[in-house]
């Protein structure tokens, strides 16, 4: 266990917040001025630090480095129209990365470190969350092995970080896809439900090819036939067909997102058709081609609900129908975001107030 009333704080001399241009905030670029570090060595966890955001010293022979046990988690906090800084469903991103570690054989993290560590942290920068509704504070939590050691197997030691990074929105447009059917993202039994740091490096090639042919992501579909739609990007994958809002269920080889869940638990308030069960190319194309199909987006931590305009298919594009028609991306899409910035009522107790 972690007490965190014993974590140190070491504030930053000089505030780098003059600095930022907050009306032009790039995703991922600008990082608050502080940062949080623990260390697990000897199967305990250190009592953590809070220090001026800066570089790290690390060995050149960090098995993380070389053989992959490094993890990470993604969410956000917002500011309220009351100055409030709300931090959206931290609990649930402590419970996954926890996940991700079992399955990378890597220590759990406490969640007095993970939640406590965080609110001080966010609490400590709060005037880095911006205040434009399109903006919020992306918290970047993270786990990587230290051991300086050339040999594979699970590390004995290990550093735990939180970093927190003033941004705008992931996609300033609604996206054009197209449905991968040669690479591969996750397959079952391996590790495409984890945030591990591999996953999107072997993603980044096909994505890659994509944005050369003048495709913004990809659709990934199953590992074994690459029939079956499964996210899309770095997001989960929805649909609606008919009246019915389909998604991928969770299996191995898809993330588990917070997005994803909270998006399904207001659609299910609003009595909107739900089905999570795969859908395949064959009977997405068909959807397109006798007008059932009326929306198609992702939904995650970064792009929060991304619209997609475009879809291409073994050579062919497709328009699909216009974004300002879709109903259920619109309504719930709006609603989550409302809650997220404090605009509609938290009836979930979903935020976490600073």
């Amino acid at each position: 266990m972690v007490d965190t009333q014993e974590i140190e704080v070491i504030r930053a001399a000089k505030s780098k917040i003059s600095e930022v241009d907050f009306d032009n905030l790039p995703f991922g670029k600008v990082f608050s001025d502080h940062m949080l570090l623990a260390t697990y060595e000897n199967g305990n966890w250190s009592r953590g630090s809070i220090r001026p955001y800066g570089d790290i010293s690390v060995s050149p022979a960090m098995s993380s480095i070389h053989y992959g046990q490094s993890i990470f988690e993604g969410l956000k906090a917002f500011k309220s129209e009351s100055n409030d800084v709300l931090i959206f469903r931290p609990e649930q991103n402590w419970e996954r990365i926890n996940k991700s570690a079992a399955r990378l054989c890597m220590p759990s993290i406490p969640k007095e470190l993970f939640l406590d560590g965080m609110k001080q942290l966010v609490d400590l920068d709060r005037n880095w969350v911006p205040t434009d509704n399109d903006c919020s504070l992306y918290i970047r939590p993270f786990m990587f092995a230290t051991d300086p050691f050339l040999g594979v197997k699970p590390s004995d030691s290990y550093t735990f970080m939180i970093i927190t990074s003033p941004v705008g929105p992931y996609y300033s447009k609604p996206l054009h896809l197209k449905v991968e059917t040669e690479y591969t993202r996750a397959a079952l039994g391996g590790v495409g439900f984890a945030k591990a740091a591999g996953n999107y490096a072997a993603a980044m090639l096909p994505a890659k090819i994509a944005q050369d042919q003048g495709v913004d992501q990809l659709i990934w579909t199953d590992a074994k036939e690459h029939r079956f739609i499964e996210e899309a990007g770095t997001m989960n994958m929805m649909m609606v067909i008919g009246d019915t809002l389909y998604t991928a269920p969770l299996t191995s080889t898809i993330l588990p997102g917070v997005t994803r869940d909270s998006f399904l638990t207001l659609a299910r308030d609003a009595g909107i058709n739900i089905k999570e069960e795969s859908v395949s190319t064959d009977m997405l194309i068909e959807s397109i081609e006798n007008n059932s199909l009326k929306e198609v987006f992702g939904v995650g931590t970064a792009a929060t609900t991304a619209q997609v305009q475009k879809l291409t298919f073994k050579g062919k594009t497709y328009d699909l129908p216009a974004v300002e028609s879709r109903t259920i991306s619109n309504s719930i899409g709006g609603l989550l975001l409302d809650i997220k910035t404090g605009k509609a009522t938290d009836n979930k107790g979903w935020n976490t107030k600073l």
